[in-house]
This record gives C-alpha cells, sequence and structure tokens, in this order.
C-alpha cells in the first residue's frame, strides 16, 4: 500500500496493490503478522508527523481517541 498525501489540505489517498485488493474483498480485512506491523508502525510514525505538520490549524486541534468511528470516502478526482 502507498500513503499519498495531499500537501496542501493534508488529506491522504491509501493506494492498494492488486494483492491487496484480492485480500480486502476476500476476507473484509488485511492481517500483519508482528514483523509487518512492526514495519508499518515505523513508517506511519514518520507519515503521521508529516501529516500533521500539513494540517491547517483548524484540524490540528480537533479532539480524538481511540474509540472515535473513523471513515473512509470515495477518492476525489485529481
Amino acid at each position: 500500500m502507498i500513503f499519498k498525501q495531499n500537501p496542501k489540505d493534508g488529506s491522504c489517498e491509501i493506494i492498494f496493490s492488486e494483492e491487496e485488493i484480492k485480500i480486502i474483498k476476500e476476507n473484509k480485512k488485511i492481517y500483519f503478522p508482528a514483523e509487518t506491523l512492526k514495519k508499518f508502525g515505523d513508517v506511519i510514525y514518520r507519515m503521521v508527523w508529516d501529516w500533521h505538520n500539513h494540517f491547517s490549524e483548524k484540524i490540528r486541534l480537533q479532539p480524538s481517541h481511540e474509540f472515535m468511528k473513523i471513515e473512509g470516502e470515495k477518492p476525489k478526482s485529481d
């Protein structure tokens, strides 16, 4: 998967490989073994820091918590 951030507004698209799409379609989820999750965590930690710097102050100051529902949206046209 590739994370593609819009530096203008801080939004992001997650682009899945064909194999990942197949796995998600068949299983409705994707599994990360411990080693993969560690690598994913390392990469995403850096990306989250970068994303945070691109958010507007209004978005940056919005509270969030671990149990909030997060929903993605259909991609916007380029």
